[in-house]
């Protein structure tokens, strides 16, 4: 989502005629789009300012400006400890990047926007610059769900979703550019609502899109998923099969204290309907380790959720405290110590499920889309399958861009090794 924003904002920049610099020191302006999700996604931040201050003083004049959520939820400690950085702006306030740029270059004063809105989709605006096969769509913006982990409700706002018209439109603008792909993008895109139109009905319309190869979203929540989405999966050969399903905890007592609104029971249903009835399906999620209160037995039970669903990936995090959001009241916190171990023992069971599906595709032809290079081997592509599985594979003719059917012949971590067949 951070990067479909950044995209936005170089879109509005440059139909103002400003050019993208090709390095930070030819640069007359700088813009850091900050994501306040982790910790260490703000230290990080933290860490490039500091740089970019002294790039400042070389270059007499120079704007240094932080957008998106850590603007919005860490403005206070930005003007005190950050004192060269000029503009600060929220997610909401992207519109009025060019009419503060010009205010600046007239006064020293900071320049502060991080007013959320109930309105603002961006519609109109469309990012630029994209790269690469996919292009990434948004289709809401805010949240509506306040998990007590989450910092996102108050960074972004309330919920709102784009009409579909003006999604078709950017998927209609993406495709004509050439890209094979979109990946449609919110906080819980399948509470999309539009003009009485559910999510299932924006993936119906955009998949008749004429050039339009595969359709991927991220990411859904547990509570909106329901039969109709897995059918439309199941029956819709442009809608890709890889569902990224977070769980974040697969304790019953700790999903309550997330305020994640579902039961393990319901979560491991849903799953399985989406193994029965979406053929070769693959499923992703996102968990927490560390959340206040976790005990062993706690710990256990996600681990007995791993093993009954056995995900094809996962991205696993030590729970954060983020400052303004409930959790981070809690006074029963895990040591540290602990988070590591369950964080190691989380990641060592997760790779066994992951070399165990992809195993499964041994032998198997699979329909891969070339994306680039591979990373070691300038003489083999890469590319994914509709399930989300990186395959590598010896070049051939094809270019990037293309489909073509590659035999799996080994699997090793989270990749596929095969030849293309005729």
């Amino acid at each position: 989502m951070n990067v479909y924003d950044s995209e936005l904002v170089a879109g509005i920049l440059e139909k103002e005629n400003y050019q993208r610099a090709e390095t930070i020191e030819t640069a007359d302006m700088v813009f850091l789009n900050t994501c306040s999700v982790r910790e260490h996604a703000e230290d990080k931040v933290n860490a490039r300012l500091d740089a970019l201050n002294a790039l400042k003083r070389k270059h007499k004049g120079a704007i240094i400006g932080v957008l998106g959520c850590m603007a919005q939820n860490l403005k206070d400690s930005l003007l005190e400890t950050k004192p060269y950085v000029d503009i600060i702006l929220g997610p909401d306030s992207y519109r009025r990047l060019p009419e503060l740029i010009n205010q600046r270059a007239q006064k020293m004063n900071h320049l502060v926007d991080t007013k959320l809105s109930k309105m603002e989709l961006y519609e109109g605006l469309f990012p630029a610059n994209r790269e690469g096969i996919n292009a990434w769509i948004s289709i809401t913006r805010g949240c509506d769900k306040f998990c007590t982990f989450c910092i996102v409700p108050f960074t972004r706002g309330r919920e709102r979703s784009r009409t579909i018209e003006n999604i078709m439109t950017e998927a209609e603008l993406v495709v004509n550019e050439g890209f094979k792909e979109i990946t449609l993008l919110g906080q819980n895109v399948n509470s999309f609502h539009s003009e009485g139109n559910n999510f299932s009905d924006l993936l119906r319309a955009v998949s008749k899109i004429d050039g339009l190869q595969r359709v991927r979203y991220t990411s859904p929540h547990p509570q909106d998923f329901d039969d109709e989405l897995i059918d439309l999966h199941a029956e819709n050969p442009k809608i890709c099969n890889h569902i990224h399903f977070p769980l974040q905890a697969g304790s019953d007592r700790v999903l309550t204290r997330m305020n994640r609104t579902y039961t393990k029971a319901h979560y491991i249903d849903l799953a399985l309907k989406m193994r029965e009835r979406i053929r070769g399906v693959s499923i992703t999620t996102d968990m927490i380790v560390g959340f206040p209160g976790e005990t062993d037995a706690d710990f256990d039970e996600t681990l007995a959720v791993m093993e009954a669903v056995k995900f094809d990936a996962a991205f696993t995090f030590k729970y954060s405290a983020r400052p303004g959001t409930k959790a981070a009241e809690y006074a029963d916190s895990v040591p540290e110590e602990i988070k590591q171990k369950r964080l190691e023992k989380m990641i060592e069971v997760q790779r066994t499920h992951t070399l165990y599906r992809n195993k499964l595709h041994i032998g198997e032809v699979m329909s891969v889309l070339v994306e680039k290079d591979s990373k070691k081997s300038k003489h083999q592509y890469q590319g994914r399958t509709t399930s989300n599985k990186i395959v590598v594979f010896n070049k051939g003719l094809e270019k990037i861009g293309d489909k073509v059917l590659v035999e799996i012949e080994e699997a090793s971590g989270i990749t596929l090794f095969g030849k293309i067949v005729n």
